[in-house]
């Protein structure tokens, strides 16, 4: 008879442990670290009813905190599910110290060193204090740096103009930590640390080992320091999976899919089971879910995966998907024809890009690229509000931001500099709303009459285009890279502007609702001149 998948399910968390003569960190104590130093002093107890996973098992601490039966496999890191009011401790360089990898370690001979051999120390949470009711995140995507120059930049444009001022609680990078070196791991973990809260890190496809003969050793050098691939991290507002969906493929072209192991389900499964469904869930990720592939027939994400995940996922009430990797940015609505079947649209946010276009373009006077993204969009980096039940409200915050009227934190706005009176009124001001969706309301107006409807626009922003047209125009780079080939925005409206006004200057404004920060406005202005044939 066919098992169900209940079955399935009981066997795989009740079965002991296999190869239980290989080191591992399978078994040990969670405790309540009252003096928050770390280590287990006297009178500090263990803490009942946490859970601790290996990547594919769960079990829960017993009344003494003590856990079991993990780690079977010796390759597997094993961490615990932090739970909602507590925070664990932090490792030396920073890190929340949620995990532990294997004792014997693995993989030392790739390139980057794999990883290093570790000890099975007990896992230290300490009570957090209460605080106000929601939570903030920070949110970055792709920061791949290339070289200490790139990282340099990271740490002038992207954490130094936010740190100490931030009222985050918490943060998550969304893969592509650096741009396949990976001896830039420590230095951008340093600078990420200054931030001054707990940090989770997911792998992209430019975090991997690429001379690692199959996908299960290919994040060794990314585990080593960052700990597990895929886990779980619970607030009261909220909780977050964190998911490595890049499947490595060695040998061939391209050299990786996006999609989800077998283990990874059976995390999820097991997890999912209980989880909570009074607050958000959050699934991150690096390759969105959605398809962005160009070639027909070969999805970037296994079809078969992600309907696997959203059937999980379905009878969740308030489900948000976090993404990045594509270097633009855009809001997906997933239904039926995803694979989708829950009662409202899934929501994916595909986050832009804290490199922007890979750190390209022209430098500005601190010496730091321009690293618009081909979509017009700004690098910079997300927040993520979370309230109690699980209402949320995103943001995008560009680089550095110095407002202008004509380019503010949500709205850049292309307009032609003089228009000839009386012409064909073919020409227009263009809005790009950063963080723009399908049914976005934006309106503009000239001189403070009437306002009046843009179209949404399928077409480059004007913007990129020019930045284009000044980079071909030259014979000498402009910067270490040219600006990105300018690519169809996905939030650019158009509003046809008038000819048949008076000679001289005339202020456009637009306004732009977006659903979380409200009405968002940007100014600028044409001239009409006087022209004979």
């Amino acid at each position: 008879m066919k098992p169900t998948p209940f079955c399935l399910l009981f066997t795989l968390l009740a079965a002991p442990p296999v190869m239980a003569d290989m080191p591992s960190c399978g078994s040990g104590h969670v405790f309540d670290d009252a003096n928050g130093n770390g280590a287990r002093d006297a009178g500090e107890d263990g803490i009942a009813g946490v859970k601790v996973s290996d990547g594919m098992r769960i079990v829960e601490t017993d009344s003494t905190g003590r856990y079991a039966g993990l780690g079977g496999d010796a390759a597997r890191t094993v961490f615990l599910v932090k739970p909602a009011g507590y925070a664990p401790a932090s490792r030396a360089d920073g890190l929340p110290d949620f995990w532990r990898n294997p004792p014997a370690g693995a993989g030392h001979s790739l390139r980057y060193g794999g990883m290093a051999a570790s000890s099975c120390r007990d896992f230290a949470l300490r009570r957090t204090p209460p605080r106000k009711a929601g939570i903030e995140v920070l949110v970055f995507a792709d920061p791949q740096p290339k070289s200490m120059v790139d990282v340099d930049y990271y740490r002038r444009d992207i954490v130094e103009p936010i740190a100490g001022t931030h009222g985050a609680q918490l943060g998550m990078s969304l893969g592509d930590i650096v741009n396949d070196d990976l001896s830039l791991y420590p230095a951008m973990n340093r600078i990420t640390a200054g931030l001054g809260v707990p940090w989770l890190h997911l792998p992209g496809n430019h975090d991997l080992d690429f001379d690692a003969s199959r996908d299960e050793d290919s994040l060794l050098s990314f585990r080593n320091l960052y700990g597990p691939d895929t886990f779980a991290w619970e607030e009261p507002e909220l909780v977050f999976i964190g998911l490595d969906d890049v499947i490595h493929l060695p040998g061939q072209k391209p050299a990786y899919t996006g999609g989800l192991r077998e283990d990874q389900f059976a995390f999820l499964e097991a997890y999912l089971r209980d989880a909570p469904r009074d607050r958000l869930l959050v699934v991150a990720a690096h390759i969105p879910f959605f398809d962005t592939s160009k070639v027909p027939g070969r999805p970037s994400f296994r079809v078969a995966d992600r309907e696997r995940l959203f059937a999980l996922l379905r009878d969740f009430p308030r489900v948000l998907l976090l993404t990045g990797h594509d270097h633009t940015q855009r809001h997906v609505r997933h239904g039926a024809v995803d694979g989708w079947h829950g009662a409202e649209p899934l929501h994916e946010y595909n986050v832009g890009a804290a490199c922007g276009a890979f750190w390209s373009g022209v430098k500005d006077d601190a010496g730091i690229p321009d690293a618009t993204m081909s979509d017009g969009t700004p690098n910079g980096y997300a927040t993520l509000h979370v309230q109690p039940g699980g209402a949320y409200a995103l943001s995008w915050h560009p680089a550095r931001h110095r407002e202008r009227a004509d380019f503010t934190k949500a709205v850049a706005l292309h307009a032609p500099a003089v228009l000839r009176q009386g012409a064909y009124p073919a020409w227009a001001v263009y809005a790009n709303v950063f963080m723009g969706q399908q049914d976005q309301r934006v309106e503009y107006r000239i001189d403070g009459g009437a306002w009046k409807p843009m179209t949404k626009a399928s077409r480059a922003d004007p913007r990129m285009l020019a930045e284009n047209v000044a980079d071909d125009a030259v014979d000498a780079l402009r910067g270490f890279d040219r600006s990105p080939e300018a690519t169809p925005s996905l939030h650019l409206w158009r509003g046809t502007l008038p000819t048949d006004l008076a000679i001289g200057a005339h202020r456009i404004e637009v306004r732009a609702f977006d659903a979380w920060r409200g009405e968002q406005r940007a100014s600028t202005q044409y001239r009409l001149q006087a022209a004979a044939p």
